[in-house]
């Protein structure tokens, strides 16, 4: 069949759009370009968020975002692609969650949009007009897609988890504090 379908340019346009917007931001992170800080800047922006360390930080979400945004975009790799995208995300909507859902008030809105269209051309496909198609899905296996998300969803795992566990830490001699403060307070009336 020679003709492409609805569905092939529909495909087409998410990786485009999704694929353009996540390198952009990896790009703003890498590089400093669009408004971004770059590693510099967004190492110090996660090591304040509890990602650490910073630097590390900054660059693999740089490379999560801009590589997994590029190759959707492309059509390449589209399983790790999307699934390097949506474990940046996934981490990305951890540090807004305690904000709410909606972007306005700072929510995970937006970094959860970007995750879950990233997750969905993983497992849908970049469909034929796309360099996986091209390239007879060398890069685009069936077996790649769990395998992409179940490695890359362990991955956040651990990182989210001790990006967590850092904040409890962190949260902890400050409400030790603040008990002792209270206590010698009662033994001085």
């Amino acid at each position: 069949m020679s003709s492409y379908d609805r569905r092939d340019l529909g495909l087409l346009l998410l990786r485009l759009g999704a694929g353009g917007v996540l390198a952009a931001h990896g790009a703003q992170k890498l590089f400093g370009w669009f408004g971004g800080h770059g590693i510099e800047g967004t190492g110090q922006f996660m090591e304040s968020v509890g990602y650490a360390p910073g630097k590390a930080s900054a660059t693999a979400a740089g490379l999560a975002e801009a590589g997994g945004g590029t190759l959707l975009a492309l059509g390449l790799a589209t399983p790790a692609a999307g699934a390097a995208a949506a474990g940046a995300m996934a981490g990305a909507s951890a540090v807004h969650a305690p904000n709410g859902f909606f972007n306005a008030e700072g929510g995970y809105e937006y970094a959860a949009t970007l995750a879950l269209a990233a997750t969905g051309l993983a497992v849908a496909g970049p469909g034929r007009l796309s360099l996986d198609h091209a390239l007879g899905h060398v890069f685009d296996r069936g077996w790649m897609v769990p395998t992409a998300l179940g490695v890359t969803a362990a991955a956040t795992a651990l990182v989210v988890g001790a990006r967590n566990k850092r904040l409890r830490d962190k949260k902890q001699p400050d409400e030790q504090e603040a008990l002792f403060a209270e206590e010698e307070a009662l033994f001085r009336e």
